[in-house]
C-alpha cells in the first residue's frame, strides 16, 4: 500500500534538498516522479531552489481552487509510469488538496512525499499543515538550530531587520521580509514572552 508522507522541519532544516534528493533518488533507480508545489510560493517561479544552491523545475504549481489529484491524474496520462509524487511547501495547500494527497497514495497506489513546514510566525498551523498533521501516514521532523544552538521550532518574521508578530499569515514577496528559524526560548525572548498571538501569552 503507498502512503502519504509529510517531512516538516522549520525554515532552513533542508526540506526542498531532501525533496531535490528524493526525486534524484527515484530517477537514478529508472522511476519517473512528479514534482509540484503550491503556486502561492512564487519564490523561484516554477522551480524549487534549495538553499544550497540546487534548483529544479517543478512538473505542474498547484492552484489554491484546483483538484491536485485531477490535476496529478492529467499528468500522469501523459506519462509512462509515474512512480512518486513530491509537492515542496505542503504548508500552502487546502485541506481539500491534502485530501487528494491522500487519495493518490491510497486509491492510485502512488506513495506522496510533501515537504513544508507546520506553523507561521504566529505559532500557528498553516491549514494545509495541520490537515497534513491529522491524516499522514508518516511524520518525520527535519532537525535545523536556532541561533543559541538548541533545535529550533518556530519561524519568526522579520520587516527591515526587526521582527514582527502581527500581520497576514503568508508573505512572500518583497526584499524586507525574511524569516529566522528560533527555538522556543529564543522566540519568546524576541516576541516579549508572546507565544504567537496575544491571547497565547505565556
Amino acid at each position: 500500500m503507498a502512503k502519504l508522507y509529510f517531512r516538516y522541519g522549520a525554515m532552513n532544516s533542508g526540506k526542498s534538498t531532501a525533496l531535490l534528493q528524493a526525486a534524484y533518488n527515484y530517477e537514478e533507480r529508472g522511476h519517473r516522479v512528479l514534482i509540484a508545489k503550491p503556486a502561492a510560493d512564487t519564490r523561484g517561479d516554477h522551480q524549487i531552489v534549495s538553499r544550497l544552491g540546487v534548483s529544479r523545475e517543478v512538473d505542474f504549481l498547484i492552484e489554491p481552487g484546483a483538484s491536485l489529484r485531477q490535476e496529478f491524474e492529467r499528468r500522469r496520462a501523459t506519462l509512462d509510469g509515474v512512480s512518486c509524487l513530491l509537492i515542496d511547501e505542503a504548508q500552502f495547500l487546502t485541506r481539500e488538496q491534502v485530501d487528494d494527497a491522500l487519495r493518490i497514495a491510497l486509491i492510485d497506489e502512488v506513495p506522496v512525499l510533501a515537504y513544508g513546514i507546520r506553523t507561521d510566525f504566529l505559532t500557528e498551523a498553516f491549514p494545509g499543515s495541520a490537515r497534513l498533521l491529522e491524516v499522514a501516514h508518516s511524520l518525520e521532523e527535519l532537525k535545523t538550530i536556532c541561533r543559541c544552538g538548541r533545535k529550533a521550532i518556530f519561524n519568526a518574521r522579520l520587516i527591515n531587520g526587526r521582527f514582527v508578530f502581527d500581520g497576514a499569515q503568508v508573505a512572500i514577496d518583497g526584499d524586507a521580509v525574511t524569516y529566522e528559524s528560533l527555538c522556543g526560548a529564543c522566540y519568546l525572548d524576541e516576541s516579549d514572552g508572546m507565544l504567537g498571538a496575544p491571547h497565547l501569552g505565556v
